[in-house]
């Protein structure tokens, strides 16, 4: 098959896999958030009585079996229809939609953040092994492991919005000011917050791979010809080192979107990561539903670009 057919036929099995994998968790949310004790019904309106609240689950269909109500809610979501929201009596597939777009552009911020300065530490890590400077930036890793984001969070806040008010401190953007600029300003803070949560492994990761590829026979073979360093370093060593970071990016993503639930808190995000909270905490199960399940989404669609790229990184590597 050309190049063309094998794309097709390979992105035609993950998407089978990858649909197979949503449909699990799908149903193992399903099930868990709708098998948990309390309810919906234990938030919902505590000034109605207990006859109206009867009334209540009826209509929403809380009193059929959780199998009748889950092949129910998958008949619509195959169709785009998650479900009403609980809480809110709105359509789970809208308050996402509102959302999500605030928490995929705090996200791939962050990932770029990451990827920007981890990529280069790492490099500079493995060029320089065992000097003071591989040390310093081997000890600030671990201190960007060890310390907590909602710590961090409000750190950065107290310095750069209260002390020197550089910087807005919570929000997408200013009231009455909807400027690419302002909206820049309000990301800086919870996307450096949200960086940190994976900057490091993506230093470590680097770091290690440009270790085992200056150690291979084509890069020795590459300097003895005299080819500058910095040519060995970026013609030949780094593509095929970026591989496994690649690999530790695309299982660092579900990672980074767990990770907008505390930074968005901090910062007062309106995204995804807010209304699972909010979803959580008054037990709104089509909503935690439908989050999971547009979370799970991402991650298989991570998945398969990551494996795409590994022939761009590498022409050894086919299609399988």
């Amino acid at each position: 098959m050309v190049d063309g057919e094998k794309v097709g036929a390979f992105l035609a099995r993950r998407c089978a896999l990858g649909a197979l994998v949503v449909l699990f968790v799908s149903a193992l949310t399903f099930f868990f958030v709708n098998l948990a004790p309390g309810g919906p019904a234990s938030v919902m309106r505590f000034d109605v009585t207990a006859e109206q609240r009867e009334a209540l689950i009826r209509s929403m269909g809380l009193d059929r079996p959780v199998p009748e109500r889950y092949v129910a809610w998958l008949s619509g979501a195959v169709r785009g229809d998650l479900g009403t929201s609980l809480l809110t009596d709105e359509p789970v597939a809208f308050r996402i939609g509102e959302r999500l777009p605030n928490t995929l552009v705090l996200a791939g911020t962050a990932l770029a953040v990451s990827l920007l300065i981890g990529i280069p530490m790492g490099v500079i890590q493995a060029l320089r092994r065992g000097g003071p400077l591989d040390h310093a930036l081997s000890l600030l890793s671990a201190v960007g492991l060890a310390v907590p984001v909602f710590w961090l969070g409000i750190v950065l806040i107290l310095v750069f919005a209260v002390s020197l008010q550089v910087l807005p401190s919570a929000g997408v953007a200013s009231v009455g000011d909807d400027s690419f600029g302002d909206r820049l300003a309000h990301l800086v803070l919870p996307a450096v917050v949200l960086a940190t949560t994976i900057l490091p492994t993506v230093v470590r990761f680097m770091r290690s791979a440009m270790l085992e590829v200056l150690h291979e026979d084509y890069v020795r073979t590459a300097t003895s010809k005299g080819l500058a360093p910095r040519i060995v370093v970026t013609r030949h060593a780094l593509r095929n080192a970026l591989i496994p970071v690649v690999s530790a990016v695309g299982a660092l993503v579900p990672r980074l979107l767990g990770g907008t639930v505390v930074t968005e808190a901090v910062f007062g995000w309106p995204g995804m990561g807010r209304l699972a909270l909010e979803a959580a905490s008054g037990r709104d199960y089509p909503l935690i539903t439908g989050i999971t399940v547009i979370v799970a989404m991402i991650a298989v669609a991570t998945s398969v670009l990551v494996d795409l790229s590994y022939t761009r990184l590498d022409p050894r590597v086919r299609l399988a």
